[in-house]
């Protein structure tokens, strides 16, 4: 993959931590409420189906959807191969979960809707990326 993009990491807290340093281990690990089992994504303390405040952290199978995306041809960071693609992914485990990524180890131009897709990490410091490539089974 050659050099690693520049990436504005994100501020490490207590509520994020699990899904920003998840790919230490190679697990996307997301917020779950324990009561009524809704998935939660951005992470917050209060689950939004029942308001309910016993949210933890589970490991998801990583496994997604290409819901949308973009093609960048601007260069707009250094070190980062253009075109690249700025995808919306949808998670297995709840479609309504809705990650902003880049799609990897692929040609920009054969990412499609619909394309079934894994996570993969890149590691900045202690912060570990999660990004897709094309899923082969």
């Amino acid at each position: 993959m050659g050099e690693k993009p520049f990436r504005v990491l994100p501020k490490l807290t207590s509520l994020n931590q699990h899904f920003w340093r998840g790919g230490a281990d190679g697990k996307l690990r997301l917020l779950r409420c324990r009561t009524c089992k809704t998935y939660i994504h951005p992470p917050t303390p209060i689950c939004p189906g029942c308001l309910g405040k016993d949210v933890s952290p589970v490991e998801v199978s990583g496994r997604a959807t290409v819901a949308t995306f973009t093609l960048n041809h601007q260069p707009w960071v250094p070190a980062s191969d253009h075109p690249y693609c700025i995808a919306i992914v949808e998670i297995e485990e709840d479609p309504s979960i809705r990650l902003t990524t880049n799609i990897v180890n692929c040609p920009a131009e054969q990412v499609t809707i619909g394309m079934p897709v894994r996570v993969v990490f890149e590691q900045h410091d202690d912060v570990h990326i999660p990004l897709f490539e094309p899923a082969v089974d």
